[in-house]
């Protein structure tokens, strides 16, 4: 039987099966080992028409589950006219073929046409293709796509036949022998490259920058598993409207915006992409750029949907992805949100005894909010500290930067100067003890604030 053509991996609108295996080690809920995978799907556009669950010690070298379960899963694709059948599970590219080829003859699907097979992975990369917005989502989103691509070209592309010499081909890609297989490699390693010099721009750009707001501003990043709540609890601090939706992944691109906590204190707040088990690592390398917020950020608040049936999964994959983005052992704040919910009012009190620390909140409405700013603005003032100094009143730049940058509690006017008592950042301090158009007359418990 001919090999199915893969040339599209969307499942946009396609009928699914699930399936799932079962190891030892499995980081599935055991209470719904498929439900996250039916979100993904759903989110993708498919629309889930089956599931099959496999228990294995180990995994089946050549189709992942054993034959039995292939031939299962082909009779059931067929019952339910699936399109498209999407493992729970990192499939290797000879896993995919030979599952295609042992499906499709057992339905007897015509040349070129059948079910074909998607990995989580896969569905993962295909979601945030669909998501991403700005050029650089798309440059991250493309180079992931090609490094999981490159590896399953055999697999995945049908057009393997033996090209003649001079036969049709361009420049570059003419060779004696020279199979079609070998020409997409290349072009994909190009690529692959390119992409890479892109985004190393883009990290160097980000990285540049968001050090440089690091030591004017106190920069707090919501983190979380991807659906909790971050983009509407983003939106209720700030007043911004940035796009929140019911839907895994509905947030790729990092936003920043101002967050005024009290009267002449502000915090840098930013949203970033959802995280989720098993997060392809590749995907994860290569939104080191958007993440780069919450490796350099002062505090981290880490939203959980407190009443979701996989809250405790949840909350450890968080940390899991900090940790490779090297981002483990911030400073955060645990915020248990969706206590709104019938789910998660019945569920915060007892995170609540496991976490002392955790605030119940509700980013819809809002509940619980006053606790959030009372705890971040005890974090920013205890990177704060009380200082007297003196300037030119006609140095107009340099005041409006003090005062954008401290809350002023006394001004005193004398001989075309003015003395500002203030309470300000430690990094702020450090700038102005480098200006020297500023006299800092006393610092009080931040003798080494000045030093850098």
């Amino acid at each position: 039987m001919a090999e199915l053509k893969r040339t599209k991996l969307s499942v946009r609108q396609e009928r699914a099966i699930l399936v799932g295996v079962i190891l030892p080690r499995s980081t599935a809920d055991p209470r719904d080992p498929l439900g996250e995978l039916a979100s993904l799907a759903k989110t993708a556009g498919a629309r889930v028409v089956g599931q099959v669950l496999q228990r294995r010690h180990r995994v089946d070298a050549g189709m992942y589950v054993g034959s039995g379960k292939a031939t299962e899963i082909a009779l059931l694709a067929s019952k339910e006219n699936a399109d498209v059948v999407i493992f729970d599970n990192d499939l290797s590219p000879g896993q995919i073929g030979a599952l295609e080829r042992h499906i499709n003859k057992e339905i007897e699907a015509p040349r070129g046409e059948g079910v074909k097979i998607l990995d989580r992975s896969e569905l993962i990369l295909d979601i945030f293709a669909t998501r991403a917005q700005t050029a650089e989502a798309k440059l991250q989103v493309e180079l992931a796509q090609m490094e999981y691509t490159y590896p399953r070209l055999t697999r995945m592309w049908g057009h393997l036949e033996r090209i003649a010499a001079g036969h049709g081909v361009g420049i570059g890609t003419r060779g004696p022998g020279e199979t079609q297989l070998e020409v997409d490699r290349r072009m994909v390693r190009k690529r692959i490259s390119v992409l890479r010099e892109d985004i190393e721009r883009v990290q160097q750009r980000k990285s540049r920058l968001v050090q440089q707001r690091n030591r004017e501003h106190f920069t707090v990043c919501i983190v979380g598993y991807t659906n909790a709540g971050k983009s509407t609890l983003f939106n209720t601090l700030t007043g911004a409207r940035t796009y929140a939706d019911d839907k895994l992944f509905a947030t790729l691109d990092t936003k920043t915006r101002n967050w005024k906590i009290e009267r002449g204190l502000s915090v840098l707040l930013s949203d970033t992409v959802g995280f989720v088990r098993d997060l392809p690592h590749n995907l994860v390398a290569s939104f080191k750029a958007t993440l780069e917020e919450a490796v350099h950020a002062d505090l981290l608040l880490h939203v959980l949907d407190v009443g979701h049936p996989h809250a405790e999964q949840q909350y450890a994959s968080v940390h899991q992805v900090l940790e490779e983005i090297g981002a483990k052992g911030k400073r955060e704040i645990l915020l248990l949100n969706k206590i709104d919910t019938e789910e998660g009012d019945a569920a915060w009190p007892t995170w609540r005894t496991l976490n002392p620390e955790a605030i119940p909140v509700s980013a819809r409405t809002g509940k619980g909010i006053e606790r959030l700013v009372e705890a971040v603005a005890g974090f920013v003032h205890g990177q704060q500290v009380e200082v007297t100094l003196e300037a030119d009143v006609t140095n107009g730049r340099l005041l409006t930067y003090i005062e954008s940058h401290s809350r002023i509690e006394q001004r005193e006017f004398a001989d075309g100067r003015v003395t500002l008592r203030a309470v300000m950042g430690k990094n702020t301090l450090a700038d102005l003890s480098r200006n020297g158009q500023v006299e800092i007359k006393a610092v009080n418990g931040a003798r080494d604030a000045t030093e850098s």
